[in-house]
């Protein structure tokens, strides 16, 4: 098998997919599905190739000759097209979230276990450098034994919130409660180190306004405090704080190593500080090293997107599906641990932040008693298991926003065309 042939769900965030397929050498794009029909007019013209074929049904599009399929479509759709792309014979690459519920886990699990195909997480920063790099130094035991960790996926969609969600009441995004969003934070904390989460307690700002005004229901950010399979502590932050941050920190038994503070000015999560003890116990052998881990990367990769992170989701999923042993792709199994801290922590919210354990659903036991549970906030899947967006109650949001963030995204329509 030469080049996986490879379909794309999803427009705008599967652009940075199908260019992938375009420059790599072991892959190639034979099939985009999108229910914009302009936008698929308008892709079809910009790739001018005959030998890739477009659908706006799913169904259809799954019936295609291809290997692999790539879900960049709404977040919280992710693991229902995921187990139609299995049981129809296709490896998976999903974007994030990989559920929204513990029925959808369950079912994603036992899709991918009773079809023996690839299912890959695209948590793309676990591939950032920095990170990359903290998960090679502490596999390779340069810190010891992790016992601390922190994370921040800190992004302020207000400036764009017309362009995610084009005034639309109903779009997820407007739906998510404050912990749903946590895998870029916790994800990165769980590929270094290799331990599953056990047990979470959850936090949610009060704070909403900043949300109300561009119609989300929910609180401003939300925050994970994970205990690890081994004792140490994971803490977690992610949501619309005023100033985005993106920074990783690992404290094991012999040293420490972070990400630069963007404020730094020292590239953000492309720099990476390692503060080690090169004999255990001796503090006086301590040693500080500052690098750029991939500062030599060829051009092609660093031109992608997320410090170039979207090139080696791709690569890897690929690679494994050709049989590579050394390709790093996150499974079904550790999507979930990723995840999961996020469910809960909501449900810890929810009780008044009592801490709650993480079921490990490697288990076919405990699968079974979350097998019916469809608790989320997105009214079209929960029935009477809806829960608030907002632990304190959906604040009232008038339809007059949803206008006014709709006629902001047809203006931007109009001015770009795009």
């Amino acid at each position: 098998m030469d080049k996986i042939r490879v379909g794309v769900v999803g427009l705008f965030r599967g652009g940075s997919m199908m260019e992938y397929c375009r420059v790599a050498e072991n892959a190639e794009l034979v099939a985009i599905c999108d229910k914009w029909e302009k936008g698929l007019a308008d892709k079809k013209k910009e790739l001018n190739n005959d030998n890739i074929t477009y659908y706006t049904s799913f169904d259809e599009f799954i019936k295609h000759d291809m290997d692999a399929v790539v879900l960049a479509n709404y977040a919280n759709e992710h693991a229902p097209f995921a187990i139609k792309c299995l049981k129809a014979g296709k490896h998976v690459f999903s974007e994030v979230l990989p559920v929204q519920t513990m029925k959808e886990a369950v079912e994603l699990i036992e899709a991918v276990e009773e079809t023996g195909l690839i299912y890959a997480y695209g948590e793309n920063y676990c591939y950032m450098p920095a990170p990359c790099e903290m998960r090679k130094l502490y596999r390779a035991g340069k810190i010891g034994e992790f016992e601390y960790g922190e994370g921040e996926y800190v992004h302020n969609c207000e400036p764009i919130w017309h362009l995610i969600t084009y005034g639309d009441k109903t779009h997820w995004r407007n739906h998510m409660y404050a912990n749903f969003y946590c895998t870029h934070s916790i994800g990165p904390l769980v590929h270094i180190t290799g331990l599953r989460p056990v047990r979470v307690t959850g936090f949610e700002s009060g704070l909403t306004q900043r949300k109300i005004r561009n119609g989300s229901y929910s609180g401003l950010f939300g925050i994970e405090m994970i205990e690890m399979e081994n004792g140490g502590i994971v803490k977690s932050i992610h949501g619309d704080l005023y100033r985005d941050s993106i920074w990783y920190a690992v404290y094991g038994s012999k040293g420490r190593m972070e990400s630069s503070r963007e404020d730094a000015g020292q590239a953000g999560v492309a720099t990476i500080h390692v503060n080690f003890d090169k004999d255990s116990g001796a503090y006086d052998t301590m040693k500080l090293e500052t690098y750029e881990p991939n500062k030599d990367e060829p051009e092609k990769v660093k031109r992608f997107g997320h410090g170039g992170s979207d090139y080696y989701t791709m690569y890897n999923f690929i690679e494994k599906i050709k049989g590579n042993p050394n390709a790093d792709t996150i499974d079904v199994y550790e999507a979930l641990d990723m995840f999961l801290p996020g469910m809960f922590a909501y449900r810890s919210v929810l009780a008044g932040g009592i801490p709650m354990d993480i079921p490990n659903l490697r288990d076919p036991a405990v699968r079974e008693q979350w097998r019916n549970d469809i608790a989320c906030t997105d009214p079209a899947v929960a029935g009477d298991q809806l829960l608030p967006v907002f632990s304190k109650g959906n604040p009232e949001i008038s339809d007059e926003i949803y206008d006014q963030v709709k006629e902001k995204w047809q203006s931007h329509l109009d001015q770009t065309g795009k």
